[in-house]
């Protein structure tokens, strides 16, 4: 199973078909059925069980597969609850049930609690240096910068995290730069999401009675929100719930359009609203996931936007590209253009690497660099090579944040190619801010979210989305023309200096934490 997973998604699912034209049965078939769904094959899986001889087996299989699929109440219908050997599964299952429903955390109210000035704590899905991602840096940028604006900023992650992650050593309480960050270590087995939620609510109401904050901030998705929901009206401060993404829509991207109206889907966005519309204020990226908001039914002046910024890496004056390049080590003479990325399928880097290819049919002196690694990273190289380029001189992978700035310095056109999904129509992405703050001119779909920050003509060329053709013209349009790159980058520059700075985003905050400490005191 290891090998098999280890390769791309299209050889996994070439190798499954492969092995289910041999027709096998039983065990064997169950095991099949079970790398399927590991690799995200959920339609070969259902054929596999259909194989199975094990009755028991078989039906343990289809409720997986009905799980995956958003089908929650199936899949625990499913599990035979005399079974000995499929209650456990279904437990997990019903608890997950009841978080996606009507069940919340609780806590007892605390009598004698009085609240410290200017402390906050903020209640994060995971953090550096443990996780690097667009979440992690987002948060230390922003928590950082309220720390700046003289608050005392404590951070903490989900129950368990990061020994989820293989790190068992993990202090318990660490600074990173003037964040403190605490960790909810395990105590004993949490076997399902309810449970977990209940301990975590408990161990965060115990950190709250030490560092008495006197607002409470959490970030998407819900089930932060009900943990934090619980010890503020517990303790009696106001909280803020942050939405940086649309998470039912990133988990339904991943299994097609039928995903939407599953019973996950749809409680999914239920829970979601019912926070927001509790929370003292909700905080977003911008306007295209403020509208949604609204659509929850949360009043628009409870909703205030603080995008996606840059800080100190960023600020500086940026180096030419010239000078970056050869700090990278790569030919300065060369026009470079390419992204800084997670990679996974929304992203449409698989449309970049067909532009790519379009242009080297017609000119020799653009080169393409893809830095960054994720899920689709295998797909996307066996991409590569079927448009006919090699990925070796593509594909730079994860780097450093250092080197990520002097990345975004040696690309001389930043692409943003990302695919038209629901998700991406409303999350505003950071990279094409960092490119901007960069100097550099931003090719980018032309979705509702990027449009908020890529001005067509101004700072950047906004093209179809999934569209390889267009967006190589738009390259090939830059490439010739450096004024109107250097023009493009300029204008962007200011526009990020202006407006996407986590130095503004924490003095808006901070300002709002105060609104809400004087609004709860006078009523």
């Amino acid at each position: 199973m290891v090998s098999l997973l280890a390769g791309n998604a299209d050889e996994i699912a070439h190798r499954l078909r492969t092995a289910l034209a041999k027709g096998p049965r039983g065990a064997k078939a169950r095991n099949l059925a079970n790398i399927a769904l590991a690799a995200d094959q959920p339609q070969i899986a259902g054929i596999f069980a259909a194989r199975m001889d094990d009755v028991e087996g078989r039906d343990l299989t289809l409720a997986k597969l009905e799980f995956y699929n958003g089908h929650t109440t199936a899949a625990i219908q499913r599990l035979n609850p005399t079974s000995r050997r499929l209650s456990r599964l279904r437990d997990r299952y019903a608890a997950e049930r009841d978080v996606f429903g009507d069940w919340a955390p609780s806590v007892a109210p605390v009598d004698d609690y009085t609240p410290r000035d200017q402390v906050v704590l903020h209640l994060l899905t995971n953090s550096l240096p443990y996780t690097a991602t667009g979440y992690t840096r987002r948060s230390q940028s922003f928590l950082k910068a309220q720390a700046e604006e003289g608050w005392e900023v404590h951070a903490v992650t989900r129950l368990g995290y990061p020994e989820s992650l293989g790190f068992v050593q993990a202090p318990r309480k660490q600074r990173i730069d003037d964040v403190t960050y605490h960790r909810l270590v395990v105590k004993g087995a949490v076997p399902n999401l309810r449970d977990r939620l209940q301990a975590e609510t408990e161990r965060l109401l115990d950190l709250v009675r030490v560092l008495k904050p006197e607002v409470l901030h959490t970030t998407t998705h819900f089930v932060n929100g009900l943990v934090v929901r619980a010890v503020a009206e517990a303790v009696g401060v106001p909280w803020v719930y942050e939405v940086r993404g649309q998470l039912a829509d990133t988990w339904a991207s991943k299994r097609g359009p039928e995903a939407v109206s599953s019973e996950r889907y749809k409680r999914f966005n239920i829970r979601e609203g019912e926070v927001m519309r509790d929370a003292d204020l909700v905080l977003t990226l911008g306007a295209s996931m403020r509208d949604r908001i609204v659509e929850y039914g949360v009043p628009r002046e409870r909703i205030r936007l603080v995008p996606n910024a840059v800080g100190a890496d960023f600020l500086s004056t940026p180096t030419s590209a010239r000078q970056a390049k050869a700090k990278l080590g790569i030919d300065p003479d060369k026009l470079y253009i390419g992204t800084v990325s997670s990679l996974v399928a929304y992203e449409g880097i698989d449309d970049l690497l067909t532009a790519y290819s379009l242009l080297r049919r017609r000119r020799d002196d653009v080169r393409l660099l893809i830095v960054g690694s994720g899920a689709a990273m295998q797909e996307l190289r066996l991409h590569a090579a079927e448009v006919g380029l090699d990925p070796a001189d593509i594909f730079v992978g994860r780097v450093s944040t250092s080197d990520a700035v002097r990345y975004h310095g040696a690309l001389d056109i930043f692409v943003v190619p990302r695919k038209d999904f629901a998700v991406t129509r409303s999350v505003t992405p950071l990279k094409p801010v960092e490119a901007m703050a960069s100097c550099r001119p931003v090719v980018a779909s032309d979705l509702p979210a990027l449009r908020e920050t890529v001005d067509d003509g101004i700072n950047g060329l906004l093209v179809p989305a999934e569209d390889p053709e267009a967006l190589a013209r738009a390259i090939d349009r830059l490439a010739d023309n450096a004024e109107l790159r250097e023009r493009m980058g300029f204008t962007g520059r200011k526009f990020v200096l202006s407006t996407r700075t986590w130095k503004r985003n924490a003095e808006l905050c901070v300002d709002l934490y105060a609104t809400l400490r004087h609004h709860q005191e006078s009523s």
